[in-house]
């Protein structure tokens, strides 16, 4: 297999040039950089979901900078908060990084917080799906009742990195 590297429009070029039957690119990051006319499909999500946290954005300030605090409080989505909160507790429960295949979606639908976490082994061959639910405030508790669900279903076995051969 052929490592892709470069930026989005490399790998846009080395794609149609046929180095590759195909790439998959974040749908957000095509369209934000005006390059939507090279998506020729999208995975749905019960196909493929998204790295935990992927698409949103966190900024940090210093705890005592009230004037910035207030400047930022503005940019707060509190919907899209309380969802990455839910993926990175499930992430943190699986003990999951950048170097293993962990897709985590949180978000709002109807007024409850849902969750869904896909572990998937290193060549893609065995996948476990979970979901769960629950009120948007109790963030945390959903990612990690998930992730422990998942846990006891075998997720540490599938979780190995393929570069060194240990879990993560």
């Amino acid at each position: 297999m052929l490592e892709l590297r470069g930026n989005v429009d490399t790998r846009i070029e080395k794609l149609k040039r046929g180095d590759y039957d195909a790439i998959v690119l974040a749908k957000a990051g095509l369209d934000r950089l005006g390059l939507s006319a090279n998506i020729t499909e999208v995975l749905p999500h019960d196909v493929s979901l998204p790295a935990a946290g992927q698409g949103a954005i966190g900024i940090e300030a210093r705890a005592g900078d009230s004037e910035t605090l207030r400047a930022l409080a503005a940019l707060n989505h509190v919907e899209t908060r309380q969802g990455v909160a839910a993926e990175r507790a499930a992430l943190a429960g699986l003990e999951g990084g950048c170097q293993v295949s962990i897709g985590a979606w949180g978000r709002i639908e109807d007024g409850q917080l849902v969750l869904e976490v896909a572990v998937l082994s290193p060549d893609g061959t065995q996948r476990l799906w979970e979901k769960g639910w629950g009120a948007p405030g109790d963030a945390v508790t959903i990612g990690t009742k998930v992730a422990n669900t998942l846990r006891e279903n075998g997720a540490l076995a599938l979780l190995v990195r393929e570069s060194r051969g240990t879990r993560a």
